[in-house]
């Protein structure tokens, strides 16, 4: 049972990757692992998580884009628990070759996918379904002064939401436009 590895993919973005959680279900439910160090390791990727947190969020919700600047800025692990989200990822890293590209992935409670984001991106989502609970693990702790973030709508993402719930801070978060990379 659990000798079947997860697998690990690579996207169009450097560093950025999705994990298909190894699943088993029968006809108790469900056992799924969505993480495991020795695999993690295999890729090369920092697998050292030091916090932990999740959010619970109302259907068109939309929650972004945030990142931490360094010496606070981390790799992070995210996955759905239950629901289902639309995920965004976007490059802020000025050498990369995706630099302002943004990626998008359906994640939910019936896929089992996760994320891995690498330093130097931006992470966002919206989430599709009522009470939706997405799961961080972080490389740092949470740092108020390198807590920062852009725009949600200013880099081309069509977020398909005509009535989308949106914090007070998010919406003063400045635009691509403005926004000078740190990474």
């Amino acid at each position: 049972m659990f000798g079947v590895r997860m697998e690990i993919t690579d996207t169009e973005i450097d560093g950025l990757y999705i994990i298909n959680a190894m699943d088993r279900s029968d006809n108790r439910g469900s056992f799924v692992k969505m993480f495991n160090k020795d695999r993690f390791l295999e890729r090369g990727l920092d697998v050292n998580f030091v916090e932990s947190y999740y959010s619970i969020s109302k259907k068109n919700v939309i929650r972004g884009m945030h990142f931490q600047i360094p010496p606070y800025d981390y790799n992070k692990l995210v996955y759905v628990s239950y629901g289902k989200i639309i995920d965004v990822v976007l490059d802020l890293r000025k050498e990369s070759k995706t630099y302002g590209r943004y990626m998008s992935f359906v994640l939910s409670s019936e896929n089992k996918k996760t994320l891995f984001i690498p330093k130097g991106c931006a992470h966002g989502f919206k989430s599709v379904i009522d009470n939706s609970i997405v799961t961080y693990l972080q490389t740092t702790v949470y740092n108020s002064e390198s807590d920062k973030g852009v725009s949600f709508n200013s880099f081309g993402f069509d977020w398909e939401c005509e009535e989308a719930i949106v914090s007070k801070r998010d919406l003063q978060l400045p635009g691509m436009d403005k926004f000078t990379s740190p990474f």
